[in-house]
C-alpha cells in the first residue's frame, strides 16, 4: 500500500514538471514557421469584482481629457462629431417615445392607488365667543379629559385632538367640532 501510494505521488509529480516545462518552453520559443501571428505570453486572469487593467493608451487618452478644461472638451466634442460624421441631436427611433408614454401609462394605471385608512384631526382656531362649549364638547370628546385640562388644550391651539382614527370618525368629530365654532383641519 505504501509503495503504491509512492508510485502514484512520483508520477503526479513527475507529470507535473513535464507540464510546467512545456508551459515554460512555449512561452519562451519563437513562434513556428506555420503559424503567421506570434504567440502570448500566458497572462493570468483577474479575478471576479477587481478591476481589469487597462490598455496604456486608453489610460494615457483618458488622463489627457480629464485635465481638459470645459471649452477643450467643447472643442473635443466638435471635432469628435466632425471626424466621426455624428449628428448634434441624439437619434431617437420612430415612434420610442410613443412605445415609451404607453408603456408608462399601463404602468401607472396598473399601480395600485393607496388609500389613507388613518386620520388625524387638528384643531386649527376656535371663536373666543364660543369657547367655554368648545372646553365642554372637547372634554366630552376625550374622555380621559378634565375640564381644567380641556380649558389648556384649546388655549395651546394648533394642536391635535386624535390621530389614528377612521375616516367616518374623522368626519363626526370634525362636525362636533366646527357646531361649538372650532375650526378644524383633517389630516
Amino acid at each position: 500500500m505504501i509503495f503504491s501510494l509512492r508510485v502514484v505521488a512520483s508520477k503526479s509529480v513527475y507529470q507535473f514538471r513535464r507540464f510546467h516545462k512545456c508551459i515554460v518552453v512555449c512561452q519562451t520559443d519563437p513562434a513556428p514557421a506555420a503559424t503567421s501571428r506570434p504567440i502570448e505570453p500566458l497572462t493570468i486572469p483577474v479575478p471576479e469584482g477587481a478591476d481589469k487593467p487597462v490598455n496604456p493608451k486608453v489610460d494615457k487618452i483618458a488622463n489627457d481629457i480629464t485635465s481638459l478644461n470645459l471649452i477643450e472638451v467643447m472643442q473635443l466634442s466638435d471635432l469628435l462629431k466632425k471626424r466621426l460624421n455624428l449628428p448634434d441631436a441624439p437619434v431617437i427611433p420612430a415612434g420610442g417615445f410613443v412605445a415609451a408614454t404607453k408603456s408608462q401609462s399601463e404602468e401607472i394605471e396598473e399601480a395600485p392607488k393607496q388609500v389613507k385608512s388613518s386620520f388625524t384631526v387638528k384643531l386649527i382656531k376656535f371663536d373666543e365667543k364660543q369657547k367655554i362649549a368648545l372646553i365642554k364638547e372637547i372634554k366630552n370628546l376625550l374622555p380621559n379629559m378634565n375640564l381644567v385640562q380641556a380649558k389648556k388644550f384649546i388655549e395651546s391651539v394648533p394642536a391635535v385632538v386624535m390621530t389614528d382614527i377612521s375616516q367616518e370618525e374623522a368626519n363626526k368629530l370634525k362636525e362636533s367640532i366646527v357646531k361649538v365654532g372650532g375650526e378644524v383641519e383633517i389630516l
